[in-house]
């Protein structure tokens, strides 16, 4: 007897439905076709243990199963219960009368026990809109598909709830998430908060700058200075995530394997790999594709500490997502894509001993030794990051004082007004939302600058020596300061203030 039963394969952030066709007929064996890796294979020796220990049974007749479309590879465990299913119910073990109306998804364990799959949330959304009525799924990943309005999710714990529910005795409780109500209960969560930070005002402006106008951003100072603490605390005023945002979110870490109990990710991701990250760690891919660090800090932030200690090779692959914001990762037979929209924060010492140049100070480095450590990072990167800025030891006095430091929350209004404005300018363009993203066409039509600031910052160009790249960096970083100053002009302080910002492109310090 023949039977379909449907699952689902997830390649990047999609998913795409499998039928799988499961045939009974006369003879011996177990035969599985349909490009199935060796996790898939092994799925007959798991489902005949859990259904013997449930008090079922693998028929003794030839058991044909194909898995469609054949050209898709099937990867992992999450097929196990899907094929399962599909053996009883075609061994008329089962009722499977409705069982066109079902998504199943679900890792056997030998005592018939069902354990989460990968890619929840993305298999939920196609399910839905392929017109499929349930979705049969782990309870661990119930919450995380129970998002999708409109199917009706049925999280179980073990085989025998989906068979017990198929047959009608028993029928499985599903799973309802109220979106809105989760997503305003995390709005304003956050571990940390700029109120801990003492002094480093100019910082926490820079810090502020970046946050509303979506500038990458690199600090240099020596060790101590409080870089690591400042980027930590960088996604507390970032505007929070739409319910959009947070859904692509949630897509990606799912893909991942990161969500368990949890719903939807509310916060804005913060990713800090270790300097010894490979460069398929940091943006994607392996035999079979995963995405890599800088998708997971889709949406939010990637922090690189100690930017010079990353493998060359390694930062040079980092370069065109930064561009194109997002990654794509080709093989010979598909082609994958993950978004990767996030902020790139890095910091570093401005030398191999870890402190500016200073002639009166025996353990600095010689300007031969600032100029080659600065050198490791490339010109094409530093052409992506449009603030540099210098980060200096807070004094005692500063860390000793009982003064409050304004806190995450009040910069965070002012951020959000900011973008508000952008969101405003830039509505008529699609896949513009704020000023880091802006192009040269784009700069040219929202960045126009006044006699008075074209000549501050000619000036300011031949005076610092400052390099080619640093010019529509410094409109963009500019036009993100007068929005934060609720001006339409761009002014001749808001040019001056941006100028301050290019560091690293000024004569001396990177050739």
């Amino acid at each position: 007897m023949l039977k379909k039963i449907f699952g689902s394969a997830v390649f990047g952030i999609e998913a795409t439905t499998i039928i799988v066709e499961v045939n009974i007929g006369k003879g011996i064996g177990y035969h599985l076709v349909g490009l199935p890796d060796n996790a898939v294979k092994e799925s007959s020796y798991r489902i005949s243990a859990a259904l013997n220990n449930i008090g079922y049974r693998l028929p003794g007749k030839k058991i044909t199963i194909n898995m469609a479309p054949a050209d898709i590879r099937k990867e992992g465990a999450s097929y196990d219960v899907t094929i399962a299913i599909g053996i009883l119910a075609a061994s008329k073990q089962i009722n499977s009368e409705n069982i066109r109306d079902y998504i199943i998804m679900g890792e056997l364990s030998l005592d018939g026990s069902v354990q989460p799959v990968k890619g929840a949330l993305s298999i939920a959304l196609k399910a839905k809109e392929e017109g499929f009525k349930h979705f049969i799924l782990p309870e661990e990943n119930a919450e995380e598909a129970g998002i999708v309005d409109g199917l009706n999710i049925l999280g179980v714990k073990n085989i025998t709830q989906v068979i017990n529910h198929l047959n009608g005795t028993s029928k499985i409780q599903s799973t309802k998430v109220d979106i809105k109500a989760k997503y305003s209960q995390h709005l304003e969560s956050s571990e940390f908060d700029f109120s801990d930070v003492k002094g480093q005002e100019g910082i926490k402006r820079c810090m502020e700058i970046a946050a509303a106008g979506g500038h990458n951003i690199i600090l240099i100072g020596p060790p101590g200075s409080g870089k690591t603490m400042l980027a930590k605390r960088l996604p507390s005023i970032l505007p929070p995530m739409t319910i959009y945002e947070a859904l692509e979110t949630t897509k990606i870490h799912s893909v991942f394997g990161k969500i368990k109990n949890t719903g939807l990710v509310y916060q804005r991701p913060f990713r800090s790999p270790h300097h010894t990250i490979s460069d398929v760690a940091l943006v994607g891919g392996g035999q079979y594709p995963q995405p890599g660090e800088i998708s997971l800090a889709h949406n939010g932030v990637l922090f690189l500490d100690e930017l010079p200690e990353f493998k060359r090779s390694v930062l040079e692959v980092m370069r065109q997502p930064l561009e194109d914001r997002e990654v794509t990762i080709s093989r010979a037979k598909f082609t994958v894509n993950y978004p990767s929209s996030f902020m790139l924060v890095a910091s570093m010492n401005p030398s191999p001993s870890g402190f500016f140049y200073n002639t009166n100070t025996p353990t600095s480095s010689s300007p031969l030794e600032v100029q080659r450590y600065l050198n490791k990072i490339s010109g094409p990167l530093l052409d992506r990051i449009d603030i540099h800025m210098e980060v200096a030891p807070v004094s005692f006095e500063k860390l000793s004082n009982n003064i409050e430091s304004e806190s995450s929350s009040n910069i965070r209004e002012r951020v959000v007004k900011a973008r508000e404005k952008q969101s405003i300018r830039f509505q008529a363009i699609s896949n513009l939302h704020y000023n880091a993203q802006m192009d040269v066409k784009h700069i040219k039509l929202f960045c126009k600058l006044s006699k008075d600031s074209k000549l501050l910052l000619k000036k300011a160009m031949e005076t610092l020596n400052l390099s080619a790249r640093a010019y529509d960096r410094i409109l963009k970083v500019s036009r993100t300061i007068a929005d934060l100053a609720n001006e339409e002009a761009i002014l001749p302080n808001h040019i001056s203030e941006a100028i301050q910002y290019r560091s690293l492109d000024r004569d001396g310090w990177l050739h």
